[in-house]
């Protein structure tokens, strides 16, 4: 199924269980990386991808197609994954990084986290960034996402993705050498 059609599909109230099926199909495990470098533990991941799937059918009708569904449904992803981290934060009266250093210095009790010293290093690096630059790391990095279509994510221009992008490799690169 094409996204359009599935995207008529799922505006279809007849149609709509068996398209949010198709949905779930095609984009979950996708959405559920995205999700899991922004909080890092497996349930909570499970967590944040239940409630952006919730938002995504709730709204199928809001969704205007002046941009890709997965464009937009990574944006629902990411707002809450980062609503999910700052909550965490407030409740715990921590800082966003503290809390996601936190849940890093936990990772190798983590049943679902099987990456070796060096991808541990390098999660911790990632944690240190501020939390844009996080995110554009992450999708240029790991998804290598165009810088396109994250600033149709993320609402934001290009150049200022790139900058981001530069600036968190020069940090992470730092981190790992002085670590």
């Amino acid at each position: 199924m094409t996204e359009q059609e599935l995207v008529t599909s799922l505006k279809n109230p007849s149609l709509l269980n068996i398209a949010f099926k198709e949905l779930l199909k095609q984009y979950k495990e996708r959405l559920y990386w995205h999700i899991r470098k922004i909080v890092i533990n497996h349930d909570d991941t499970d967590d944040v991808l239940q409630n952006t799937f919730i938002k995504v059918y709730k709204n199928i009708g809001k969704f205007k197609e002046d941009s890709k569904l997965y464009s937009w449904m990574y944006r629902i992803a990411t707002n809450e994954a980062i609503t999910f981290i700052n909550q965490r934060a407030k409740k715990n009266n921590s800082a966003t990084e503290e809390v996601q250093l936190t849940i890093l210095n936990n990772l190798t009790a983590d049943d679902h986290f099987d990456g070796d010293e060096a991808q541990l290093k390098l999660q911790k690096a990632i944690a240190t960034l501020p939390q844009k630059q996080q995110l554009v790391f992450n999708m240029k990095y790991f998804d290598a996402i165009k810088y396109r279509e994250m600033s149709e994510i993320l609402e934001t221009s290009e150049g200022a993705l790139k900058a981001s992008y530069h600036i968190a490799t020069k940090k992470i690169e730092e981190y790992i050498l002085n670590n």
